[in-house]
């Protein structure tokens, strides 16, 4: 049996992304699938925007209280009517083929869970398709999250996530976090049995942040919600979590062995990782601009979710301190 699909967005303001989301949508080889859009209490109208692809979409529009991404993805949820929720985030592009790969994933790969990949479209700007090498590089956290070997293990993320409407009921949708909340999600739905699937064939164009100061703060708090993770499902704590942190602490150790002790060993490994990102990333981009600049971004990515991790554990662990005190903005209060 076909499966049947519900795209869920939960929007913020973002009204020319949407736009450009819904468009990529109205291409899809297999249009049968409806979209529930739920509009979690922006400042702007994006009725005149939704409404542009009246009578070509099916498009059912929600409007709420600000709660957080998760929360809004489980608000609209409830209002979807097919077996299958695809969460995608607003600011993403799909391929004319999307729906039509789901499917094909779904029935040849069984599962309860799956995701995708992210890339950078050729639209992009120089620094955003940077960014997207940082997010994805096997030399940097986008290496250690799970790969299309780690089929039962993946760890699906909500820019580009589908979940059994039965399964996302019986964990109870996403929680009350609204940072780290896809991750949490894969975590319980394995913690109830449930399995997960990577699906190469699924991939979407993320955009990402279109600065390195949004993109220090977004990794920040993505190193921050890490530990609360670790707390919440222990089970599947990794040491490669803390690789970002190490990474850290090792460069400020190379400067005090460098002016202390007159040596730079520890800062001749740090260079031969900036070529070897460098070099790498000329390969994947296929320009030097765009090679320079994840050198940047991916230094900037690595310190910035170090600091994050290292500054929620000491928190956490040392102080003893709940998550929801240590880190109020990263939960919706019910």
């Amino acid at each position: 049996m076909n499966p049947t699909i519900s795209i869920v967005v939960a929007i913020f303001n973002r009204r020319d992304e949407l736009f450009e989301l819904l468009n990529s949508l109205t291409f899809q080889t297999d249009k049968t699938f409806e979209i529930i859009i739920v509009d979690d209490g922006s400042l702007i109208d994006l009725k005149p925007t939704i409404g542009n692809f009246d009578g070509i979409l099916d498009i059912k529009y929600f409007r709420k209280d600000n709660s957080g991404p998760g929360l809004s993805r489980n608000y609209g949820s409830k209002r979807a009517s097919n077996e299958w929720l695809v969460f995608v985030d607003s600011d993403v592009i799909v391929e004319k083929d999307y729906i039509e790969n789901i499917k094909k994933s779904i029935l040849t790969t069984p599962c309860d869970a799956f995701g995708g990949a992210d890339k950078a479209h050729r639209g992009f700007n120089l620094m955003q398709k940077a960014i997207s090498y940082s997010m994805t590089s096997v030399f940097t956290t986008g290496g250690v999250r799970g790969n299309k070997k780690a089929v039962s293990k993946f760890q699906p993320r909500s820019f580009n996530m589908g979940v059994k409407k039965e399964a996302f009921e019986k964990v109870g949708g996403f929680s009350e976090m609204r940072i780290g909340e896809d991750p949490d999600l894969s975590m319980t739905l394995w913690e109830n049995g449930f399995t997960t699937a990577f699906f190469d064939t699924i991939a979407v164009y993320h955009k990402r942040r279109v600065d390195f100061g949004k993109f220090s703060k977004q990794v920040f708090q993505f190193g921050c919600a890490r530990p609360i993770l670790n707390q919440r499902h222990p089970k599947y704590v990794k040491i490669s979590f803390a690789f970002p942190t190490l990474f850290l602490l090792g460069y400020i150790l190379g400067f005090i062995e460098y002016f202390i002790l007159g040596r730079g060993v520890i800062l001749a490994f740090y260079g031969l990782y900036t070529f070897m990102v460098l070099i790498h990333a000329m390969i994947v981009t296929k320009n030097i601009a765009i090679a320079g600049m994840a050198v940047i971004s991916t230094y900037i990515q690595m310190f910035s979710y170090g600091y994050g991790f290292l500054k929620s554990w000491i928190l956490l662990n040392v102080f003893r301190m709940k998550p929801e005190n240590a880190f109020p903005k990263h939960f919706h209060r019910f």
